[in-house]
């Protein structure tokens, strides 16, 4: 793939208290799904927060490709503000200073994720999957190259996690590239393009998503694999 078109993470750490919680190289597509996986503390979120300018690295290269990487960063918990949806939507106007952000930009982002019919009640009163749409409707709004969702789909019943994952494939399909973490591997199977596989903060494996689950190469993806999946 043309290096224009990748993220490249060349020999990145990230130290917290003399403790490396991030040593990764890589190469992360720009376009497509890309799913980072592991353990809890493996530090998949520590990478969505580099990827976005959250964190810096102690050391190593970071090359977003042919162009800066305008991103957008969904946590698990987005805060929300005592006000309705669509003034919560309105929030990002005031935050992103290259894009100006139109009415007609919320009234698109908030029919991508059905909340049109909500977007007057209080942001307070929606449900868990309601909020997580709303989070990605205000992503959406910041028109970003890159979307980076932290465990997108946590807590929430299956029909919401099927809207969810449908808005981002939708997001995918337009042109938006997205990195999401999961812990959901079925999930990972059926929506991700690559994988990143992240074990106490070491990136092992950066491959196709079939090629992970057909032919994991490390001990430690294996038995991942087997007792995230219930396999004998």
């Amino acid at each position: 793939m043309d290096k224009d078109l990748m993220i490249d993470l060349k020999d990145i750490v990230i130290r917290r208290d003399e403790r490396n919680i991030l040593s990764i190289s890589a190469q992360i597509p720009r376009q497509g799904i890309t799913a980072v996986i592991g353990p809890n503390g493996s530090g998949k979120t520590t990478l969505l927060k580099l990827l976005h300018g959250a964190m810096e690295a102690d050391s190593g290269i970071y090359q977003p490709g042919s162009a800066d990487l305008e991103s957008a960063l969904v946590l698990h918990h987005t805060p929300l503000i005592k006000a309705s949806v669509r003034t919560n939507m309105a929030i990002v106007k005031d935050s992103i200073g290259k894009h100006k952000i139109t009415e007609s930009d919320i009234d698109e982002a908030l029919a991508l994720v059905g909340l049109t019919h909500l977007q007057n009640q209080s942001a307070l009163k929606l449900s868990a999957g309601e909020r997580q749409r709303l989070s990605l409707a205000r992503a959406k709004c910041q028109r970003p190259k890159m979307i980076l969702l932290d465990e997108p789909t946590a807590n929430l019943d299956p029909s919401t996690t099927e809207q969810v994952e449908t808005i981002i494939q939708q997001m995918a399909d337009d042109g938006c590239g997205v990195i999401f973490t999961s812990h959901h591997l079925g999930q990972v199977q059926e929506l991700a393009d690559q994988v990143i596989f992240l074990n106490e903060g070491v990136c092992l494996e950066a491959c196709r998503t079939e090629d992970f689950f057909v032919r994991p190469q490390t001990e430690q993806a294996k038995k991942f694999i087997a007792r995230e999946l219930g396999w004998k």
